[in-house]
């Protein structure tokens, strides 16, 4: 059994299930903000924990795309079958390691997913398969100063087949610790999901613009 945290607020346009890098939990702060930032633009959220306490003291298991991916399938199972969410399109998104889950969930699921992103992820640990026939739009967002990620975003956004962009944060690192980059990525994200789940509300607009490559 592994615990979330799923929120859904009033008149929400779909639901994004978070799969958090190596090391991380629902607890992330980075992700909990960018699901706050979500929630505000009419996304419903789940953030929960991939692996158990005693599954997460083992580091290869962080690095088991194909386990992290069955519990992503199954949370996806889950929320669907929540009266609240039930009707909601569906999307992921995937940090650090949770990025090849994501897209891998995605590809599994087809037209079922609705929409990927991707923060600080290494979506290149995706299958070549999952990346070829992944239908879900794909937004991946890598820090300008995150040295050997970007490259690694690339070549797996080069074998996307998918609608897909790649964004870089100018001066971002991994984690994207800087003044305003977190801000970015969460702008980014919540119109990338709202925009493929629905009409994005006029009332709701970013206050951030980023560089974009690959569009």
């Amino acid at each position: 059994m592994v615990e979330g945290m799923l929120d859904i607020p009033e008149h929400a346009v779909g639901l994004v299930v978070f799969a958090h890098g190596s090391g991380s939990s629902r607890h992330s702060p980075r992700n909990n903000y960018v699901a706050g930032v979500l929630r505000e633009a009419g996304v419903a959220t789940l953030l929960m924990d991939l692996l158990t306490p005693d599954e997460d003291r083992e580091v290869a298991r962080r690095f088991d795309i194909g386990l992290l991916t069955h519990r992503l399938l199954a949370a996806a199972h889950w929320v669907q079958g929540q009266a609240a969410a039930r009707e909601l399109p569906l999307g992921f998104f995937g940090a650090s390691t949770g990025a090849a889950a994501a897209i891998e969930a995605a590809a599994l699921l087809g037209v079922r997913a609705g929409a990927v992103v991707s923060r600080g992820g290494r979506p290149e640990l995706a299958s070549r398969t999952a990346l070829a026939t992944v239908t879900a739009p794909t937004l991946m967002l890598v820090g300008g100063r995150d040295a050997g990620v970007i490259e690694l975003n690339q070549q797996a956004h080069d074998q996307l087949a998918c609608e897909k962009a790649l964004v870089i944060v100018p001066g971002a690192t991994h984690l994207f610790e800087e003044p305003g980059t977190l801000e970015q990525v969460a702008q980014q994200a919540a119109l990338w999901f709202a925009g493929h789940f629905a009409p994005v509300p006029h009332a709701w607009f970013p206050r951030y613009s980023v560089a974009a490559a690959g569009v």
